[in-house]
This record gives C-alpha cells, sequence and structure tokens, in this order.
C-alpha cells in the first residue's frame, strides 16, 4: 500500500509539472566533456534544471547536495563561494553558473537552438509549478541519511517528468551518490508505447533519441529507471527493485 501511495504522489509531481522533462530534442550539440551539476533533487530550482537537461538530451554528472550532506556541499562552495543549488559546471567553456534560470538559458544556448523555450523567456507558469511539484514529495530527496561512498559514479537511464525514476533519484540523492543521469526523454510517438507493447509490434524499431537506442542495445529494452553500477558490476530495471538494492549497499 504503501508503495503504491508514494508512486501516486510521484505520478500528482509529474502532472503539477506540466509533464515538463518528457521530450527530448536529437538535434542538439554533444558537450565532449560532461557536464556538472551539483543538486538536490526535491528543490524546485534544481527540477527546473533537469528538466532542460532532459529537453536538450544530454548526459550529466549530478552530484547531489542534500541538506546535512558533506560529500559534494563542500565542493560546490569550494568552487563557488556559496552552497546554493543548482550550481552547474561545464569544464568544455569554464562557466560556472548558479540561478536556474541563467543556467537554462545558458544550456539552450550553448548545446540547444540558441534560445530557450518561450515559457522560460517570459517566466510564467514554470517554476509555480516547480514549486507544487516539490510540495507534493515532501522531504523525499531533501535530507542526508547515513550512508557508504560509492568509488565510481553510478549511471541512470532515466527522464525528469518518469514518475518511476523520482523515487530513486530522491534516494540517490538522500546517500549522497554521485550518478551520470543518461536522458531517455522521448523523442518519436512510440515511446509512448509501453515496452512490452514495443516489444511485440516494433522489436526492431530504431530510436531517434541515442540514449534509449544504447539503452536497448545494452539491457534488451527501454525503461525507466534502468540502473548500471560499475562498483559491483551489478544493473537493473524496476525502481523498487533500484531502492533496495541501493538501501542494501549503500545505506548505512
Amino acid at each position: 500500500m504503501k508503495q503504491h501511495f508514494d508512486f501516486a504522489r510521484s505520478l500528482l509531481a509529474s502532472s503539477a509539472s506540466l509533464w515538463r522533462g518528457t521530450f527530448a530534442q536529437t538535434n542538439g550539440s554533444t558537450p565532449v566533456r560532461k557536464l556538472e551539476l551539483y543538486d538536490m533533487e526535491n528543490c524546485p530550482y534544481c527540477r527546473l534544471v533537469r528538466e532542460a537537461i532532459t529537453a536538450l538530451n544530454l548526459d550529466v554528472l549530478i552530484l547531489p547536495c542534500p541538506k546535512g550532506g558533506t560529500r559534494y556541499r563542500p565542493r560546490a562552495e569550494a568552487l563557488g563561494g556559496k552552497q546554493q543549488f543548482p550550481l552547474l559546471i561545464d569544464h568544455n567553456s569554464g562557466v560556472k553558473l548558479y540561478e536556474s534560470a541563467d543556467i537554462i538559458h545558458y544550456l539552450h544556448k550553448t548545446y540547444g537552438s540558441g534560445k530557450a523555450p518561450q515559457a522560460w523567456r517570459i517566466h510564467t507558469i514554470d517554476k509555480p509549478s516547480a514549486f507544487l511539484a516539490s510540495s507534493l514529495r515532501g522531504l523525499r530527496g531533501v535530507r542526508v541519511d547515513a550512508n557508504r561512498p560509492a568509488l565510481q559514479p553510478l549511471h541512470l537511464w532515466s527522464f525528469e517528468s518518469s514518475p518511476y525514476a523520482r523515487p530513486v533519484r530522491e534516494r540517490l540523492c538522500e546517500l549522497e551518490l554521485p550518478y551520470v543521469v543518461h536522458n531517455i526523454g522521448k523523442a518519436q510517438w512510440q515511446d509512448f508505447m509501453l515496452p512490452q507493447q514495443r516489444a511485440r509490434w516494433m522489436p526492431d524499431m530504431d530510436f531517434k533519441n541515442p540514449a534509449r537506442r544504447a539503452l536497448k542495445q545494452r539491457a534488451g529494452r527501454v525503461a525507466s529507471p534502468y540502473l548500471a553500477d560499475p562498483n559491483r558490476g551489478e544493473e537493473l530495471f524496476e525502481s523498487q527493485d533500484i531502492l533496495a538494492y541501493l538501501n542494501q549497499h549503500y545505506a548505512l
């Protein structure tokens, strides 16, 4: 029952955000070196940046900074001068940016079409809806839990609005586990089919999103979330299985 209630809240959070962070463009440029985002999962300003990252189809190293965290918060302060999130580091250009609006404009200018979406240029409903989505998740993905470190970043295939992936990202944040997010946003109508439907009716379909194509080759199907842990050589689908795995190996 608790599991179903949590999923319902995650679904409501996606709806509150108007399902931004679902679609992905496939004609942008790819950074040579991965961008780094110092992030707190349930921060509404961080949420807006992650939505843009999905839309631009970028792979990004997420460095979780929950309240009370000691692993990446001091590093963020050393780099930017304060513990404020989100903080974007682009080693390709030497850019360091706070402020979600500035980050979003920079990402679209540098790796997208050159302009942020109209909604962001006029600051309409995006911020209030992001705050509403965060309120629906309470303190999930906000405060640090006792944890053991991972030597290498984990890898997570997901997209921002996925209600199944959100609890996994929240737990990764609480455990201060760094991870590379491989955004598998939807780029064609077939992406909206259930994995079982695609496997049955379109087993050989070619995904427009390169991250989806790579996941299909790696795991045999495309579904969100999918976690790969190079520290232990484990890879798995299903949010509840991933949460159990993270708690078993990284929570204290």
